[in-house]
């Protein structure tokens, strides 16, 4: 499937474009099995936001949308270290994955080549016969379409720039399941994303 790069150009997310309840699902935190410990070394780094960022610019090529990713995260572990595998979300929950990208939506939404991708959609329903003939419901149909797509590019975008971020040395990450923790996924587990105390402090989410 296409997956639309719809962030190269995003500004840095503010306050009022990121969902205000922010809390794991009770009972769903945590590392397993002594999975995602932070060696002594990192514990003692001392960085600051400009090391941050030249960090990641090294090694992502978006390097904008995955300093959001990493701020996000960090607003999501609150004052622990780690966010996920839930994040309560409107009453339900959400894997963190699904929670950022829910989360960065707005930034895709605002992006001109947004309207280029709306036309590449509608006219994919067409051809595939999909549109209702009541205009009301067949804008529905293609608004219900273009969200489904900007999630799924969403959760792989994401991926990739928490990929960034791990190999970059600021974020561990580890899959947490109902009765095994493992650094890889599948069987049920979920992401669980872990920052070290030196990001948090540059980031100004330590306590």
């Amino acid at each position: 499937m296409f997956q639309p790069d719809l962030f190269s150009k995003a500004a840095p997310a503010g306050e009022h474009e990121i969902p205000r309840d922010i809390e794991d699902v009770p009972g769903t935190r945590g590392l397993g099995s002594g999975l995602g410990m932070w060696s002594k070394t990192e514990a003692r780094e001392d960085l600051d936001l400009p090391a941050v960022l030249e960090r990641i610019a090294d090694l992502s090529a978006r390097p904008r949308y995955t300093f959001m990713v990493l701020n996000l995260i960090a607003r999501a572990a609150g004052q622990s270290d780690s966010a996920g595998p839930y994040i309560r979300d409107g009453g339900q929950a959400v894997p963190i994955r699904d929670w950022l990208s829910n989360a960065l939506l707005p930034m895709a939404q605002r992006d001109a080549r947004r309207l280029a991708f709306v036309a590449q959609v509608r006219a994919d329903l067409e051809s595939r016969d999909k549109l209702p003939s009541d205009v009301s419901l067949a804008e529905q149909a293609v608004a219900d379409e273009v969200r489904s797509r900007l999630l799924h590019s969403g959760r792989t975008n994401v991926s990739r720039a928490v990929s960034d971020l791990v190999r970059a040395g600021l974020v561990r990450r580890h899959y947490q399941g109902f009765r095994v923790d493992h650094q890889n996924r599948g069987a049920q587990r979920e992401a669980v994303y872990t920052i070290t105390s030196a990001v948090k402090r540059a980031l100004g989410r330590a306590a």
